[in-house]
């Protein structure tokens, strides 16, 4: 399973590719489409779009999860990125993928940084997940997307049966997810 997920924005769009692929949580690519700030909002959005569909050809993903939409205080910032995400959705439309879309707190929770939890500790968490550096990461943006990906590949592919394999079961996402954990949660032995 394979999946692209987005960090919706008007001027940064945060992409993300990861695939389980035999039991493992697998790094596909991921990047930041940056477009001009001062560009009227309408030709920012077409430039997103054009970017973004040219990362569904290429890294030809069986679904995009995008982050939802969290509160604003400022009306006008909402309404700018939902017209972004608006863009996410068109583009994976057009590709025939499905669409899941996931709230913050949630993508958070599910890379165990916390709903609550800043953008250095999803970057950290993303980090530890895919065997990443931090210099490979850049612009939050990046990292973002990849918490939604891993998000919708803990969500949706919790342990599945084997081919051929009665009443055995091999470790889903959740489960890998889960087990890349661990360690953090345990307390170091007294010496």
């Amino acid at each position: 399973m394979r999946v692209l997920g987005v960090d919706p924005g008007s001027r940064f769009m945060g992409y993300g590719v990861v695939e389980e692929k035999r039991g493992r949580l697998v790094h596909v690519g991921h990047g930041v489409i940056k477009v001009d700030e001062t560009a009227p909002l309408a030709l920012r959005l077409k430039e997103l779009h054009g970017a973004l569909c040219a990362q569904l050809v290429l890294f030809r993903p069986q679904a995009v999860a995008v982050e939802g939409v969290f509160t604003f205080r400022n009306a006008r910032s909402a309404l700018v990125l939902g017209h972004a995400r608006g863009v996410a959705l068109l583009a994976a439309a057009q590709e025939s993928l499905p669409v899941f879309e996931y709230p913050p707190a949630k993508v958070k929770k599910s890379v165990g940084a916390g709903g609550a939890g800043g953008k250095d500790a999803v970057a950290r968490m993303v980090r530890t997940f895919l065997g990443l550096e931090a210099s490979e990461l850049g612009r939050a943006d990046a990292s973002d997307a990849l918490a939604v990906a891993l998000c919708h590949l803990n969500h949706g592919r919790a342990a599945i049966p084997m081919a051929g394999s009665a009443g055995k079961k091999r470790k889903g996402a959740a489960a890998l997810l889960a087990d890349r954990l661990a360690p953090s949660y345990r307390r170091p032995e007294a010496g």
